[in-house]
């Protein structure tokens, strides 16, 4: 039986797009298999449909996780919703479609875990503006984490929620330059696990920056960012 790779260490672990080395993808059932063990959060990604609906899936479009080829923001929900999504091996799954974003809230509010929503493309404030007003319907803004590479997006979501957990999406070198640009919106960073180490980890920590690391998935590399200090661990299979 497949099972997740457990590390022995405490950490604070999130189960990317879901339990994702175990289930299909940003789906209800990876959401679920995530839930039902003990993560910290559950990482997936927000989309606009063309008729203004938010949806999570990875991609810019369809073609990858189904045999179908949408582009996810340049179609109506109805018809992305039709799409049947692949399994693990490969092959269509009748209960396995696009979630919405309310539907991915309600799982990780149901299993109380930590939603970590990431902003996936450059958003116009008007659609910020009805994910902010989605989670506060169906979750707690308290409880979650915005994640995102544009940065423009979690200037935005800074100004429509004051005291909500930001995190900059980014491989980029760590410098006190980037320590200032997370402090001007009061940010902290999610960077790619091989970008970071000791030395990074206390720089960012002095300035209280908390850190972040996608995406990790063996138990040894998981281990040498604990020994560095990382804060949170984003992973597909580690728990």
């Amino acid at each position: 039986m497949v099972d997740t790779i457990k590390i022995s260490k405490n950490i604070k672990m999130v189960a990317h797009r879901g339990l994702s080395g175990l289930e299909c993808e940003n789906t209800l059932a990876a959401f679920i298999a995530a839930g039902n063990r003990d993560y910290f959060g559950i990482e997936t990604d927000v989309h606009v449909t063309a008729d203004g609906q938010l949806v999570v899936i990875h991609d810019d479009v369809t073609d990858r996780v189904s045999q179908s080829k949408l582009s996810v923001e340049g179609s109506n929900f109805a018809d992305l919703r039709s799409i049947t999504l692949l399994d693990k091996d490969g092959e269509p799954r009748i209960d396995l479609h696009i979630p919405t974003l309310a539907e991915y809230l309600k799982i990780c509010c149901r299993y109380d875990k930590v939603a970590v929503l990431e902003l996936k493309n450059q958003f116009e404030q008007k659609d910020i503006e009805k994910i902010v007003e989605t989670v506060k319907a169906e979750y707690a803004v308290d409880k979650l984490i915005f994640i995102s590479f544009c940065y423009e997006n979690l200037v935005i979501l800074r100004s429509l929620l004051p005291e909500a957990t930001l995190q900059f999406l980014c491989g980029c070198e760590i410098n006190a330059e980037l320590a200032d640009k997370l402090l001007a919106y009061r940010m902290d960073l999610d960077i790619h696990y091989k970008s970071i180490n000791k030395e990074a980890v206390e720089l960012l920590h002095s300035k209280g920056i908390q850190v972040n690391c996608w995406t990790c998935d063996t138990k040894e590399e998981a281990e040498y960012l604990i020994d560095c200090g990382v804060d949170f661990i984003t992973s597909n299979i580690l728990q």
